[in-house]
This record gives structure tokens, sequence and C-alpha cells, in this order.
């Protein structure tokens, strides 16, 4: 009975901010959803961006394009080097200092500002490298801020994978790059393809990087990577900053939210279908 009693605050504790953190995401989302669904039809969604000042009428396709293809590109460049690092770090790296300090400047790249992330890849690859203010430069950047979270769950599953598996792989004479992608990648593609579906969702929603390095207020869609593009959050700040339409930036907000759902949805799948 005295157990019992003890653990009534724990419970109410555990409770109470269960109710409160799922009360403000529904009360979030159901505000922006109040107030921007009256200003989403179809034209809002496949039209470009009209009116003076621009952006008053029309749509945002090339917004949601734009975006879209950041992601893409986010995704891709940081998959290959927080996967290859976590490869490393698994198989081929034998001394601990050197684990620590990977870990420690993964660690350090997580905690970077996305506004200081956006300057240097507006000094270094905008100016620099001579990219421009482009789709290329704009995904790159993204990918360096996503890069640390790919890398901590592609190393997590890759440790995670049945070290016996391994070892006899080994013990047959296999080599290490056969062993991963033959029996150790099938073993945890679901959790990696997972956290960089979920790592994408993240990117789409950074404004700083992309309005230094790829966004502007009007481009078409996207049909370069090496040309400037609209994206989501830059178009949300620019109808808010300014003043031009209010219900266009929650319509805008809404159907951001709603993509990063649908992406952080994806993963959740991805993993329960694994684990099935």
């Amino acid at each position: 009975m005295s157990r019992f009693l003890k653990n009534i605050p724990f419970a109410l504790w555990y409770f109470i901010s269960t109710f409160i953190v799922v009360s403000i995401v529904i009360f979030i989302f159901g505000y922006i959803f109040i107030k921007g669904a009256p200003a989403i039809n179809l034209q809002f969604i496949v039209d470009s961006p009209k009116g003076t000042p621009l952006g008053m009428e029309g749509g945002i396709l090339p917004a949601i394009l734009g975006s879209l293809a950041l992601v893409l590109i986010a995704c891709i460049s940081s998959a290959i080097l927080g996967i290859s690092t976590a490869i490393y770090l698994c198989f081929y790296c034998n001394k601990e200092s050197i684990i620590t300090l990977v870990h420690l400047i993964v660690s350090c790249i997580a905690g970077i500002p996305s506004i200081v992330l956006g300057l240097f890849g507006y000094s270094f690859l905008v100016y620099f490298c001579n990219f421009g203010v482009s789709l290329i430069s704009g995904g790159i950047t993204l990918g360096i801020m996503i890069f640390p979270y790919i890398e901590v769950i592609a190393e997590k599953s890759i440790r995670e994978v049945d070290k016996d598996l391994i070892f006899s792989s080994y013990a047959l004479g296999v080599d290490k790059c056969y062993t991963f992608f033959h029996i150790i990648l099938p073993s945890c593609k679901g959790e990696i393809l997972s956290g960089i579906i979920m790592s994408g969702g993240f990117a789409m929603g950074a404004a700083a990087p992309v309005m230094l390095t790829s966004a502007v207020v009007s481009a078409p869609n996207p049909d370069s990577l090496f040309s400037p593009v609209m994206a989501l959050p830059y178009h949300l700040y620019i109808l808010v900053s300014q003043g031009i339409s209010f219900e266009k930036a929650y319509g805008t907000a809404l159907v951001l939210i709603i993509i990063v759902i649908i992406l952080n949805f994806t993963a959740a799948l991805l993993v329960e279908k694994r684990r099935d």
C-alpha cells in the first residue's frame, strides 16, 4: 500500500506532463488549421504567387516543389556522409580516442545555430565555390544541418544488428564490404531510411539556411541545380514580415505542417513495418 501511495505523485506527474504536451501540439495544429484552411484550394496548391505585392493572390506550387527539391538534395548529401561515417566508426575505427573525437564533432555540428550554417553556406558555397544563390547551395547547407541526426541514427541501427551474424560472416571469410551490403544493411535499412525521412522533415521547416543560400521571393518551378528557388518557410516569412496576406501565410503554414506530418508518418510506418 505504501509503495502504491509513493507511486501516485509520479503517475500524476507523467499524466499531467503528457496531457500538457499533447494539448499544446493539438492547440497549435488546430489553431493553424482553423486560420489556414479557408485559404487552401486547388488554385492555391497548383498556382504560382501573383498579385501586387507578390503573394497577395495565386498559390504556392513553386514553393512546395522548391522545398521538396531542397529536402531531397539535403537527404541524399547528408545520408552519404552520415552512413559513411557510421560505417567507419562501427567497422574500421579501432581507436576509442578517434571515435570519441568524431562523436564530439558530430555533437558540435548538431549544436550550430541554423543561421550560422546559412552564413557558412553563403560564404563557402555561394561565394567561394561560385554556386550562387541556388538549389544546390541550399540543399548542401541543409544536408550539413541534418547530417548529425542521420549519423547518430545510422550508427545506432548498425550497432544493434546481431553480432553473431557479423562474426559468422567474418568466420566464413567474407569481407566487410560484402558483409555490410548483404547482411547488415538489410537488417537495419528500415531504421536508417526512417531516420533520413524524419531528418528531411526537420530540414523542410528551416528558413534561415535557405534564405541565405537558395530561396528568393519569386522563382519558377525548380529546373536546374544552379538556379534559385522558392521555399515554403521563406515564403511564409515574406508573407508575414511584409504584411502581405496573413490568410495566405496561415495557408502556407498549414501546407508545410501537413507535409512534415506526412514525412514523419511515413517514417513511423517504415519502423513499424520493419518490427513486424
